[in-house]
């Protein structure tokens, strides 16, 4: 607990038994509570985790990523959680971090932080990421943030946190099952004028780490340009249908 605010750490997770461990014990000790949501693994991730001693929810046949993430957070707010850190269980985004990410939102600096893998474009390419996953990266996000007025470093970083309100705010339950989750949520957390905030994390790309493919990876970029441009002519029509 930092500054009288309960902080639940969400892992969704798939088959992610390699990694597991070694992303919990690097979790810092004002984590409160660790929540692991199981997509339906064909490994032991889920056995693994009750043995760490974390809650432990099992979807009974793979959802998707989105559908994994409504489910992190639907039983953090149940577990009364005023801060909500998702990261990966994969071990690519480092977990000691976590501490900055709630201290930031706790003394109430940011409403949401974001962690950008984004530091140099030499940094990036020699920890592991692929050239077409880094071009894809910036292109993506010189587009959302000139539909969005914003200048995030980076749209895509699968480690957030989020203060309670957020959450209760915002109708992520509506947003997609798919990958394009994390770019609906947002657009969604801009259009509520949330204040964002960003931490610089270093990234490790190996055999364990999860990654989508490249087919996977062409429709979460049509799918987050389509959700941009709704989001444009959303708010420049009043209509405010993203939130």
């Amino acid at each position: 607990m930092y500054n009288k605010q309960k902080i639940i750490v969400v892992l969704p997770a798939y088959n992610a038994a390699a990694t597991l461990e070694r992303t919990v014990a690097d979790l810092p000790t004002v984590v409160d509570e660790i929540i692991l949501v199981d997509d339906k693994s064909n490994d032991t991730t889920a056995a693994l985790a009750r043995v760490l001693g974390l809650f432990v929810f099992e979807h009974q046949a793979n959802a998707g990523y989105g559908a994994n993430q409504k489910t992190c957070y639907r039983l953090a707010l149940e577990h009364k959680a005023d801060i909500v850190v998702m990261i990966h269980p994969d071990y690519q985004y480092d977990p000691k971090l976590v501490k900055y990410f709630a201290a930031f939102i706790a003394d109430d600096y940011f409403d949401v932080m974001l962690g950008t893998r984004i530091r140099s474009r030499r940094e990036t390419l020699a920890a592991g990421m692929p050239l077409y996953k880094y071009l894809a990266n910036r292109a993506l996000t010189i587009f959302e943030n000139l539909v969005s007025g914003r200048n995030l470093s980076e749209w895509h970083t699968g480690m957030r946190a989020y203060k309670r309100e957020v959450l209760e705010k915002i109708n992520w339950p509506a947003n997609s099952n798919d990958f394009v989750f994390d770019s609906q949520v947002l657009f969604q957390i801009v259009a509520r004028r949330y204040r964002i905030g960003e931490i610089s994390v270093p990234v490790r790309y190996f055999k364990e780490a999860s990654s989508i493919n490249f087919w996977q990876s062409v429709k979460y970029g049509l799918g987050t340009v389509w959700t941009g441009l709704k989001y444009f002519y959303d708010q420049i029509s009043g209509k405010n249908k993203t939130l």
